[in-house]
């Protein structure tokens, strides 16, 4: 079994969630008391933030780079990014590792393109939104990404930094969520993303008015393809 490097931290939060959904989809394809073997580094999400809000990202990605190479040297064999945001300062992560890096929005378009979407919303930081990044990285996909306006991008942005986060969850905001996805169906989105590795905390993808796409579970389970490529499953099972 391959190591898998976990970057998180970016909330702990949906951390939380990459550790869970990792080991239930080992233990799901081996069986048993079987598990994943992971090397985590959880930052401290203030420092990013404040990051974040002063425009420096060259900073994040610094930081990044040595959280990565640090992992690399502790036996890591790939290394995931555990937040969309931060997939900003991915490219200097690539050049910084020997390491793969499994691309969450990589993994999050080949699901989209496997399910015959072309047109989704994006629901995420107003970073991810609004930084053109994510769209572009889309768009080598074949993918046209949509976002919400601008009052709908400051309530999710708010969502997601002031509760999920925060491990705060609300039927409110579970229902802004769900109106978003609506009113991005009314402007010709054909599916819907969780670019947030928080959003599914708040509402699953098969409650949303259109076919969701919870970004977080399909990294995970690249991660467990990635961790398991070459074992030999029916071997471990006998």
């Amino acid at each position: 079994m391959r190591r898998i490097g976990l970057i998180g931290g970016m909330s702990w939060e949906s951390t939380a969630v990459y550790y869970k959904l990792i080991n239930e989809g080992v233990r799901a394809r081996l069986g048993g008391l079987a598990s994943a073997d992971i090397a985590l580094r959880s930052l401290d999400f203030r420092e990013v933030v404040a990051l974040q809000k002063a425009d420096r990202w060259a900073d994040a990605g610094q930081l990044l780079c040595q959280t990565a190479c640090d992992l690399q040297s502790s036996g890591a064999d790939c290394l995931l990014i555990c937040t969309n945001t931060m997939h900003i300062v991915a490219p200097r992560v690539v050049m910084a590792c020997d390491v793969p890096l499994i691309d969450i929005i990589d993994a999050t378009a080949q699901a989209i393109r496997a399910a015959g979407r072309r047109k989704p919303l994006l629901l995420a930081t107003r970073y991810t939104m609004e930084h053109g990044f994510y769209a572009e990285r889309m768009s080598r996909h074949g993918i046209e990404v949509h976002v919400p306006d601008a009052a709908d991008r400051a309530i999710c942005h708010g969502i997601i930094f002031d509760e999920l986060c925060q491990g705060i969850v609300t039927p409110r905001s579970r229902q802004a969520l769900y109106d978003m996805a609506a009113h991005g169906r009314e402007r010709g989105a054909d599916s819907v993303i969780l670019g947030c590795t928080e959003l599914g905390l708040s509402i699953a993808p098969d409650a949303l008015p259109l076919p969701g796409f919870d970004s977080t579970v399909i990294h995970a389970q690249a991660a467990v393809d990635f961790a398991l490529q070459d074992v030999d499953i029916r071997q471990m099972a006998s």
